[in-house]
C-alpha cells in the first residue's frame, strides 16, 4: 500500500492518507476525515508504507469544485465577524478563534476557547438563522489556539504546531531534566504557556547517549582520585566529577569507573573515616548488651556485700529474704 502527505487546512494541518492511482505532488484531492468532507493538496509523492489504519483519498477534485470551495473560504471572514458580534451582545465568556466552511458547504465550524463550559445554545440558533447551514461550535485548548493563531517561538521561527505538527505529543518535565536544561518557565514554555513541543524531539537521543553514564550522585574513580558525579554532557560525552577534596573536574565518559559498594553497606563519606564510631567510645562500651540481652551496669573495683541474712541483690541465683527482722516468742 502507498501513502502520501496532504495539507488540509490550518487546524488539521498535514495528514498521511492512503494514496490512489495517478496521484502526484500538487494535486487537489477530496477525502473524508473525522470532522467531515475536506479538500486538501498533496505535498509528497506516494511511497510504500506499512501502516494499515490510514484514511483513504476519495478522488481528485475538479476545477469547478475547487472554485466553489474558494468562494466559500471568502465568506469565512463575514461569518467570523457576525459570530464575534453576537458573542459580545450575549456577553458569553468565550473567545472566537477561527471559522471554517467544510467542502461543499455542508457545515460551518466555529472554533473558540474558554476557561469554563459555555451555554451557547442561543448563539447557535442565531447563527443557523443567519447562514441557513448546519452550525457546529468546538471548544479547543491553548495549544490549539497557538496552532490556529500562530506566532514566533523562542527560537525565532514560526511555532511548530502551525507549520507541521498534527498531533500534540506528551511533553513532561522529565524531558527537560534529562537534557540538562534550566527549569526556567520563560525558556522552556511556548507561546501557549505549556512546555515546548520541541523538547520531545531530542529526548530519545539524549536517553540513548546517556544510557551507560553513571547517574548523578554516583561515586566513581578517576585518574585524579575518587569523587561523585555532579553533571552530564551527553552531546560532548563527558561527565563532571566533584573530587573528595572539593575540586570539580570534567572528564570523558571512558575515563571514569564506578565504585562498587558492598550490598547493603551504607555509603561512607571519606571525611568521616577518622571519626570514632559509637562502639569505640567508653560510654558505648558501658551500654553494650550482655549475653542475656540486657545492659550490664558498670562494676567498680570495690565490692558491695549485702547485710547478714539477706541475699546479694546482684546475685539472681540466691532467693531474697523478704523479712528484715526475726521475731522471737518470749515466754514470760
Amino acid at each position: 500500500m502507498k501513502s502520501c502527505y496532504v495539507n488540509i487546512d490550518r487546524l488539521t494541518g498535514v495528514v498521511e492518507l492512503e494514496a490512489i492511482d495517478d496521484i502526484k505532488t500538487g494535486d487537489v484531492i477530496i477525502s473524508e476525515l473525522d470532522k467531515g468532507t475536506c479538500l486538501g493538496t498533496v505535498i509528497t509523492e506516494p511511497a510504500e508504507t506499512e501502516r494499515e489504519d490510514l484514511l483513504k483519498i476519495a478522488r481528485k477534485a475538479t476545477d469547478e469544485e475547487i472554485r466553489d470551495h474558494m468562494a466559500l473560504k471568502e465568506k469565512e471572514g463575514h461569518a467570523f465577524d457576525f459570530c464575534r458580534k453576537k458573542i459580545q451582545e450575549m456577553s458569553l465568556p468565550m473567545k472566537l478563534l477561527s471559522t471554517e466552511y467544510l467542502f461543499g458547504g455542508t457545515k460551518l465550524l466555529f472554533y473558540f476557547i474558554s476557561e469554563n463550559r459555555v451555554d451557547f445554545r442561543e448563539l447557535v440558533k442565531e447563527l443557523a438563522k443567519e447562514f441557513k447551514i448546519r452550525i457546529e461550535l468546538r471548544q479547543v485548548g491553548v495549544r490549539d489556539e497557538a496552532k490556529i493563531v500562530g506566532g514566533l517561538g523562542n527560537c525565532g521561527n514560526a511555532v511548530c504546531c502551525r507549520r507541521f505538527l498534527n498531533n500534540f505529543s506528551i511533553v513532561s518535565i522529565k524531558m527537560v531534566k534529562e537534557q540538562g536544561l534550566a527549569l526556567n518557565p520563560a525558556k522552556i514554555s511556548g507561546i501557549c504557556g505549556r512546555l515546548m513541543c520541541c523538547l520531545a524531539y531530542e529526548y530519545e537521543t539524549y536517553c540513548a547517549l546517556k544510557k551507560n553514564f553513571p547517574r548523578i550522585g554516583k561515586r566513581v574513580n578517576t585518574p585524579q582520585g575518587e569523587g561523585k558525579v555532579v553533571k552530564h554532557n551527553a552531546l560532548m560525552g563527558t561527565v563532571s566529577v566533584q573530587l573528595d577534596e572539593g575540586k570539580e573536574i570534567t572528564l570523558a565518559f571512558g575515563e571514569v569507573s564506578t565504585l562498587e559498594q558492598p550490598k547493603g553497606a551504607p555509603s561512607q563519606n571519606p571525611a568521616d573515616k577518622n571519626k570514632k564510631t559509637d562502639s569505640e567510645t567508653p560510654q558505648a562500651r558501658e551500654k553494650q548488651p550482655g549475653a542475656g540481652g540486657e545492659a550490664r551496669p558498670r562494676r567498680d573495683n570495690q565490692k558491695h556485700s549485702a547485710p547478714k541474712g539477706q541475699a546479694n541483690p546482684g546475685d539472681p541465683d540466691k532467693p531474697r529474704n523478704n523479712s528484715h527482722h526475726n521475731h522471737k516468742n518470749n515466754s514470760r
